[in-house]
């Protein structure tokens, strides 16, 4: 269960506290559905 991760502080808790992807896709590319909207980058 999801709490039990997060309260023993291991690494797919902490993936599930910050919202991200828990198991091993990449990030830097593909997150969108567990970091939620793009947020528009100004220039």
């Amino acid at each position: 269960n999801i709490k039990r991760l997060m309260d023993m502080g291991c690494y797919r808790g902490m993936r599930h506290r910050r919202g991200l992807p828990v198991r091993g896709q990449r990030t830097s590319t593909n997150a969108r559905t567990r970091k939620g909207p793009k947020r528009p980058i100004r220039k």
